[in-house]
């Protein structure tokens, strides 16, 4: 990620839906990594999936919107996106369990 994520933005998103067993949590790691983006996303108890996103804002919007829809096999019923506070530490993306 380029060093001018310092002043980009950092959100915490929730997906509801029929969004795990379909590899969500990859797709999302894959597209995080195509956009250059930092961050994390894990399967939560719940059913749902959960994930730190950060980078340039308008790369982080693209993320959050390709959340919206999910890979071809996920269905998107929900998302609940909050703003987060950029993590310096985290310098690329990954599954986290």
């Amino acid at each position: 990620m380029s060093s001018g994520t310092q002043s980009g933005k950092a959100v915490r998103i929730v997906v509801r839906g029929r969004v795990q067993g379909v590899c969500f949590r990859v797709a999302t790691m894959e597209q995080g990594e195509h956009l250059g983006l930092a961050g994390w996303v894990r399967n939560r108890s719940d059913d749902c999936v959960e994930a730190h996103i950060q980078g340039p804002a308008a790369d982080v919007d693209a993320m959050v919107a390709w959340c919206h829809r999910g890979p071809p096999s996920a269905r998107v019923d929900d998302i609940v996106c909050d703003a987060a506070v950029i993590d310096p530490a985290l310098t690329r993306f990954s599954i986290r369990p």
